[in-house]
């Protein structure tokens, strides 16, 4: 069946209960958002404007009550947010994410009644700034184990020994959530808790030199006896999976709020499929524009059928942590079916993309060479395809026996 002749592209959710990124933003910002995204990778430099400009229009309040001078938003509309802002500048979106991800995480836990982490709220009320410094390199336990020490002191604070990676926001963060192993008893256990940022014992070294996301900096975090006092040490978990709402609400956020920075870079790969080809002409053809070649058409509808696939999977998942629906054990699959999807379709559609656009997107400067190079980071963020397909096959088929 063909669609009638005045057919649009898909465009941005509209939320009648919220407002909408461009509201809260203006198109205006997202725009230099994008100007600036090229100076920033260039120079591997730190979002520092955009972010001053996210912080000032209260964007990282965004999930907090508007009584507490937030919008009141929850994961799907945070995560719509997120598409967008990721197909504008995808490592603006990704580095304030880190941040986004612990209010997310606080959110997730109050609707389900747990108020362990209603500090973070009041942290980011009062303006403070979230780090996440949890990923450990060589760490393939990801929360159900750590290589970073956790060493108890009588007063009930713990003094923490590790290298967190990853650390986005580096230059900006004032809290950091941190895990770390108390070995003191026999069986071991899982600390988590929040470090400030002149805590005695933190080291930030400028190592973020990478290939794509390069205005995250987001630098290592080097802990030596760092101390976090008892008050802000929240949680206590024994080493290994345990059914813990903040284990839940950690890969919810994370998971979630990372996927929809793709699925936005996803998206400005298929707007640039969809434009490009009508700019270039064919002189074998007699200067019909390449958007009337068939095999380009049938590329950038593949581009299409990709968004189409993932902007129901974003909302349906996103829906459901809102709704607290209660997906029991199918819960995690769905979570990281959602982050590698969309890490595999940003790859896909900036590659089709490079390709009906001509050779001439191969130059360094180019915003798709840019994408392309953003779109790997993909490969790296928890869950990767291989976790990804052993949680869905634990969840189809039982844990693998002895």
């Amino acid at each position: 069946m063909r669609p009638p002749p005045d057919s649009s592209p898909p465009q941005e959710a509209k939320y009648t209960h919220v407002k909408t990124i461009h509201e809260v933003l203006g198109t205006e910002m997202l725009e230099r958002f994008r100007a600036r995204a090229p100076g920033y990778d260039e120079e591997n430099t730190f979002c520092t404007e955009d972010f001053a400009e996210l912080r000032e229009a209260g964007y990282l309040r965004a999930m907090l009550p508007e009584s507490r001078g937030g919008l009141g938003w929850g994961m799907e509309a945070m995560t719509a947010a997120q598409r967008v802002l990721g197909s504008y500048a995808p490592a603006t979106a990704l580095a304030v994410n880190m941040h986004l991800v612990w209010t997310g995480v606080a959110t997730l836990l109050a609707a389900r009644g747990d108020d362990r982490l209603a500090r973070v709220l009041g942290w980011v009320e009062a303006g403070e700034v979230m780090g996440f410094g949890v990923s450990e390199g060589g760490n393939d336990e990801v929360l159900f184990d750590s290589v970073t020490r956790a060493v108890p002191a009588p007063d009930g604070s713990y003094a923490f020994t590790g290298v967190k990676v990853f650390t986005s926001l580096a230059p900006v963060w004032t809290r950091l959530g941190v895990f770390g192993k108390d070995e003191s008893t026999e069986a071991g256990q899982l600390v988590h808790g929040f470090l400030q940022r002149d805590t005695e014992g933190i080291e930030i070294p400028d190592n973020w030199n990478t290939l794509g996301m390069r205005a995250t900096q987001s630098n290592s975090t080097i802990l030596r006896d760092a101390r976090v006092p008892a008050e802000d040490i929240h949680t206590k978990l024994p080493v290994g999976p345990v059914a813990d709402a903040l284990v839940f609400g950690i890969f919810a956020s994370f998971l979630s709020l990372t996927a929809s920075v793709y699925v936005g870079l996803a998206e400005r790969g298929m707007q640039l499929a969809a434009v490009n080809p009508t700019k270039r002409k064919s002189l074998k053809h007699a200067g019909r524009t390449y958007d009337q070649d068939p095999d380009i058409r049938w590329q950038v509808a593949d581009a299409g059928l990709e968004i189409l696939r993932l902007d129901a999977l974003l909302r349906m998942t996103t829906r459901d942590l809102d709704d607290l629906v209660d997906h029991g054990g199918s819960w995690f699959p769905r979570l990281v079916t959602l982050r590698t999807a969309a890490g595999d379709a940003a790859r896909s559609c900036i590659d089709i993309a490079a390709k009906v656009s001509g050779g001439g997107q191969y130059f360094r400067g180019s915003e798709l060479e840019r994408l392309y190079r953003d779109a790997l980071a993909s490969l790296y963020h928890p869950s990767d395809a291989e976790s990804a397909h052993s949680t869905v096959a634990s969840w189809l088929l039982g844990p693998l026996k002895e």
